[in-house]
Formats: C-alpha cells, structure tokens, sequence
C-alpha cells in the first residue's frame, strides 16, 4: 500500500475515532499495554537486530535504540499514566451569552490525523501512539531505518491487540517505507493529515519543514546553557550542572554549555571542575577559563553551538546577565535554559528576555519532560512558538472550535 492511500485511510479512521468515548479509549490504550507486556521478549528480539548493525555503540543514538526489559516495561507504565490522565476531548474552556441572543462555547477537539516523523526512538512508537488516540487523534508512524525491526514489531504488537479487543486497528498506521522518498510521500500528504511532529535532531527538523506541505510542530534538538550569576550559591550550582549534564546526556534537555558571571569566575570554575572530571565529564574552556585550569581543552567558537549529548560541555565567562542572554538567545535552540541566582530581580530578568520553551530558576534543565510536567508521555519538546510549545501531550494535540446555540436568532 501506498504512503498517500496509508494517510487516506487514516483520514477516514479518524473520523471513527472522534465518537469513541473516553472509556472507549482507554480501552484501547489498555489493551496496548497488555500486548506490549505480553510480547515484550519478542519486542526485544527485534530490537537486537536493529542493535547488532548499528555501526556506532557509544553513540546517544545507540542509546535511545536499545531496548530491554526495564525499557519495554517502561513504555507499559507510559500507557497506564496516559489511561489516567484527564481526556481534553470535549472540554469547555469558555463560554458565555452574546446580545444578540447566542450562547457560545469553546470546546477542545482532536485535530484529526497526526503524522509523526522520529529517529531511532522505538519508544517514541508507543507514545505517539497512545497520546493520538486519547487526545481523539488517527496517528501516521514513520520512524528511521536504524529502527525500522524494533518498529514493525511494536506496532505488530499494537495493532494485533486493537483489534482483538474489538476496535478499528486502522486508527494506527505505520510507513514501513524509512526512506527519504516515502518520507517526502508522506509531506505532501495535505489532504489527509492535519499535523506534522518532527522528532529528532536539526537535520531532521530541516528537512521536514523544507519538504512538508502540511504544518508542522518542530520538535528538535536542545542546546541548552546553565547561567552561573554572580549571587549563586556555588553548592546549588555545581549539583544542579551535574544533574542537568550527567542525569541522562543523551537526551535534548541535558546541558550542553555554562556561563559563568565575570566576578565569581576564579573561585568557582576549580569547584565546577573538580566536580565535572570527577563525574567523567571532558570540558571544552573558553581562554580565561583554561588559563584557570589547563586540564580543560581548549574551546573552538563551532563547539558553543555543538549538542554534544554526551560527557561534554563547554564553559564561557559573561560580562552579566544582559551578556548571557545574548549568547544564550544567539545559539540556542529554544529549548530549555537556566540561571542559577540568588537574585529575584535577575532571575525575572533571565525568565523575561530568554526565547526558550522552558526558562528555569535553580533548576536542573533535565525537567523538560512531558511527565514531569505532569502531561504523562510527551510527543516531544516543540521549540517552535505556534499552537504549542514545551512538551508536546494530549492538549497540545487538540485545538478549540466553538459550539453557537440559540433560539433561533438571526442576524440584523
């Protein structure tokens, strides 16, 4: 079958999904997170072959591939948070009587069908899925190559068990085509799919938005920074470094690069850096920092706008805060951005003037994360500023249309 007639039927499951009842949804999800659990074995065999070509195992990408039982289960868990999540379907968020005799509502719908274009993330299968279908939404699958058996048999396995509980299994399509053709197929697909979620690095951003004739909500990489004011407390500061950095750095919202207030640069740079060599982590100095510590290496200017998702990070000093945020505003990607301050007005200041989804104060950046959001699984971080931006969950995946009723009005 052809991508356009896979995006086709898509279309006319979606219109079916729109009457399921909440209850008719979750026991959907239900019954995919029983067959997950259920063939969980089979899912890891299938990944192993996506693993065993992999042509580079210590990669962040290599990472996000691999698959096991702690894994698989998981993406279960996932699911189970989504059953238990508000359904936004139908939800009022206003309403109010006009003059002229109108009673408007406005009321939350599904946006109808969703494609997802991913990397090597076999579970970003499952949590596309799932968020589609609660939010009342056909979901289009297309992941990457590197992924393609990990795929296929998660969504075996998914849509085997729709089915068998009694439901359209159509409501889930996945492009087994990981080509670039069948993805560019996919983008001019207008007529059928109502949304575009790109997931993965820039490259893949860039290509999705150059091609796609649908609109799209960029999902993309981070490079996220960790301003060091001149009020930070110094302990607060290196915790929360390690954590943004060493928590997972594989993943978009760990941090890449700190910037550290003139004044204080001397004293904490040898704490910042005991700490980081002791945590295994290679950092890449800017002049005044490596004069200060000549185990550092030396930065190149490409390597601050580098995401290295990995035990790497740079480290500049800045003339103040107007300074960080020009540097952070200059090569960042809108992600997730933070300063570590003692100062309310500063921290205001940072929140105010830095362009990011998510803007932090003596927090660690690893918190951009649909679940701790408390959104349940997320479709990704959209950096973009339309429709949705943060975490990509189930409201994000609806828009608002109004309901008029009247007594028969009619207009002078």
């Amino acid at each position: 079958m052809s991508v356009t007639s896979q995006a086709e039927k898509a279309r006319q499951s979606a219109l079916k999904l729109q009457g399921y009842s909440t209850d008719d949804k979750n026991k959907v999800l239900s019954a995919i997170a029983e067959g997950i659990s259920a063939y969980k074995d089979f899912i890891i065999a299938e990944n192993k072959k996506d693993l065993d070509i992999f042509p580079d195992k210590t990669s962040a990408l290599y990472d996000r591939l691999f698959l096991n039982e702690k894994r698989v289960m998981q993406m279960v868990e996932g699911v189970r948070a989504v059953i238990d999540l508000k359904d936004p379907v139908g939800e009022v968020t206003a309403e109010w009587d006009r003059p002229s005799g109108l009673h408007i509502k406005k009321v939350r719908a599904p946006l109808g069908v969703v494609a997802i274009i991913y990397e090597a993330r076999p579970n970003v299968t499952v949590d596309a899925a799932v968020l589609c279908i609660k939010s009342g939404n056909a979901a289009i699958l297309r992941g990457s190559r590197q992924a393609l058996n990990s795929n296929r048999a998660i969504y075996k396995v998914m849509s085997e068990a729709v089915e068998k509980a009694g439901f359209d299994k159509d409501i889930v399509q996945f492009i087994d085509d990981a080509s670039h053709d069948g993805a560019k197929e996919l983008l001019t697909c207008e007529k059928s799919v109502d949304l575009v979620i790109p997931r993965g690095g820039e490259g893949l951003k860039k290509f999705v938005l150059e091609n796609s004739l649908i609109p799209v909500l960029a999902s993309a990489g981070g490079n996220c920074h960790i301003y060091v004011a001149k009020s930070a407390d110094f302990q607060k500061a290196v915790d929360i470094i390690e954590n943004s950095k060493c928590n997972k750095p594989s993943t978009c919202n760990a941090v890449e690069h700190i910037l550290i207030d003139k004044s204080i640069v001397k004293d904490f740079v040898p704490i910042l850096n005991a700490r980081m060599r002791a945590c295994g982590v290679k950092v890449l100095a800017d002049e005044f920092c490596h004069s200060l510590d000549n185990e550092t290496m030396l930065a190149a200017d490409a390597d601050y706008d580098t995401e290295f998702l990995a035990l790497t990070l740079t480290e500049k000093v800045v003339s103040g805060v107007s300074d960080a945020i020009d540097e952070i505003n200059r090569r960042g990607t809108r992600h997730s951005e933070c300063i570590v301050t003692e100062d309310k007005a500063e921290a205001e200041k940072f929140t105010t003037l830095v362009d990011a989804a998510a803007t932090y104060v003596n927090t660690s950046t690893r918190f951009t994360d649909g679940f701790e959001f408390g959104f349940g699984a997320e479709m990704g971080i959209s950096t973009g500023k339309m429709h949705a931006r943060g975490p990509i969950g189930l409201e994000q995946l609806t828009s608002e249309r109004y309901i008029v009723a009247s007594d028969g009005a009619l207009r002078k």
